[in-house]
């Protein structure tokens, strides 16, 4: 059965910029699109009407954690602004120990600490007050800090005596007692661990059974595919998760395309078994390796030559002790054929990314190895420059604006914080660039980026480097094409062109013509992954659900 959707707005998302009325969708592929009159032709053909609707290609993620969504949408939730002080942290944590059996953990996600008006972090002793029967870990927005409570120290085995692992660090009081929280690798410490992973990351792969991994997957799924989500690239793999997308698909649940970014740890398990490189099919493949270079921009660890923070007190840390040991692992993976994918917020750790990709290259020079620097948060002109000429990419986040602005604008002058993410500058230099959404560090949903992109607001009203800020034509692209770009599969994705796969996803509204604020109201009515409908909530290819 073939299938046109016609009388809409189709935005297949191609270099020319070219708006049609109708596509046509055969088995997994898409054969044709154009004008009505043109592509809805044939006995077998199923027409159906978009009624001025807008159709685009399903949205590509290029810098994702889907397992680790799934698991924080059952989570307690203690974002900003429904939770902003740490009265309101104790009092969520308190409710959630209500309902929760003794003994239990209670895993809360989301705190923006720094936000806080309360003139101080929130503290070990805090949760305390909240539960002394259950193990409390709160998980920071970053996602590289966590906060425990004395239970869950306790448990743990970590006390003032405990010393602090590389690549990361225990928070200490001004009397050197722990106040509980755990920075970057430490997090290991405290957070029951199912993969040891030591200074390649934030240890945050905790020891859950297969069949609660799946069941993430799952969720993640089930949310991302309502919002137009059909590919994913995942930034950080250990067995874990990939067991988890495998069991997922196998039972036929996994209903988004997925590229696991194996974390750098495992660098010579797979040498030894002879993989380098993508490997798998257009349903879950492992794609890029993951590096870290430094920390999380919003909590003080991105390292920056110039420290930031209201009273300057962040210099940064990086995970890995030695300049010459990341260098070669780099190396190492480069010339073995991978694509390599550096996190690095500050410019110092930019500068060690660099600095290794640049020697990469001079080991074994390859065209199109497309490696990333991962969120690119605060890049020189002169590493911009140096990126265009590596043909570095840039994978950013500008949700984060919304998250984490008014933070950032405390942590640095206006002028600083105005180049975060510098898209502008980006395509002035040549850079290539995707925009993505780190979830869930932040909304997994495309018309949040979206709207972030192109306005850069902060939750508080502010605006951060408007001078950097993207249309929305350029976000979708960076959205879609460009995103598949960034780790190979554009062949199979990102547009809407015959022979590429049938992934699209219909708006109620256009968004290149809807207000950037207004963005987020835009609702799904359709997505179809290869053909399929995988959301289809008004029953637009069949009965609705449950009629």
């Amino acid at each position: 059965m073939r299938i046109a959707f016609a009388s809409g707005r189709v935005v297949p998302v191609v270099p020319d910029g070219r708006v049609f009325d109708a596509i046509v969708v055969d088995g997994d592929r898409i054969s044709a699109v154009g004008a009505a009159f043109d592509v809805a032709a044939g006995t077998d053909l199923r027409v159906v009407g978009l009624g001025g609707r807008t159709l685009l290609p399903g949205f590509v993620d290029a810098h994702d954690h889907l397992a680790f969504t799934g698991a924080e949408l059952a989570q307690v939730d203690v974002r900003s602004p429904g939770v902003s002080s740490i009265h309101e942290l104790v009092g969520r944590i308190a409710e959630a120990a209500e309902r929760t059996p003794d003994g239990s953990v209670i895993r809360a996600v989301g705190m923006n600490d720094r936000a806080y008006p309360d003139g101080r972090l929130p503290t070990r002793w805090d949760l305390d007050e909240a539960t002394r029967v259950h193990p409390v870990f709160v998980t920071h927005i970053s996602g590289h800090h966590v906060l425990a409570n004395s239970v869950a120290l306790e448990q743990r085995g970590v006390s003032d005596a405990t010393g602090d692992p590389p690549g990361g660090h225990l928070e200490r009081d001004e009397r050197g007692r722990l106040t509980g929280y755990a920075f970057d690798a430490a997090q290991q410490l405290l957070l029951p661990g199912g993969v040891e992973i030591g200074h390649h990351g934030p240890g945050f792969h905790d020891d859950a059974p297969l069949d609660e991994v799946v069941g993430d997957i799952e969720r993640a799924c089930a949310a991302y595919v309502a919002a137009g989500v059909t590919s994913i690239c995942d930034a950080q793999v250990t067995r874990r998760e990939l067991d988890g997308y495998r069991e997922a698909r196998r039972r036929g649940s996994l209903s988004v395309r997925v590229t696991a970014m194996p974390i750098s740890s495992q660098q010579e398990d797979y040498a030894a078994l002879g993989i380098a490189g993508r490997i798998g099919d257009a349903r879950l493949a492992i794609g890029p390796m993951k590096f870290y270079a430094d920390g999380a921009l919003t909590g003080g660890t991105a390292a920056f030559t110039r420290p930031y923070g209201s009273d300057s007190q962040y210099p940064g840390s990086l995970y890995w002790e030695s300049d010459k040991a990341f260098r070669e692992a780099v190396v190492r993976a480069h010339e073995s054929g991978w694509q390599v994918g550096i996190h690095a917020q500050g410019d110092r750790g930019i500068d060690r990314a660099l600095d290794a990709l640049d020697a990469a290259q001079a080991a074994l020079p390859r065209t199109d190895a497309r490696h990333r620097i991962e969120h690119c948060g605060g890049p020189r002109p002169d590493q911009v420059e140096r990126m265009a000429r590596l043909g570095v990419w840039a994978i950013g986040q500008p949700r984060y604006f919304w998250d984490a602005g008014d933070d950032w604008l405390r942590a640095f002058d206006e002028e600083r914080a105005g180049r975060l993410q510098p898209y502008r500058e980006f395509a002035a230099a040549g850079v290539a660039f995707a925009i993505s959404t780190d979830a869930p560090v932040a909304s997994y949903r495309p018309v949040d980026t979206l709207a972030s992109a192109a306005l850069r607001h902060t939750v508080g009203g502010a605006t951060v480097g408007p001078d950097q800020a993207l249309t929305i034509v350029e976000a979708v692209r960076a959205y879609t094409l460009d995103a598949a770009r960034s780790f190979f599969v554009d062949d199979l994705v990102g547009s809407l062109e015959p022979g590429k796969l049938a992934d699209l996803v219909v708006l109620d509204g256009d968004p290149a013509r809807t207000p950037p604020d207004r963005l987020p109201e835009l609702r799904v009515l359709l997505t179809l992954m290869g053909g399929e409908p995988v959301y289809d909530p008004l029953g637009l290819l069949g009965a609705r659900p449950g009629g």
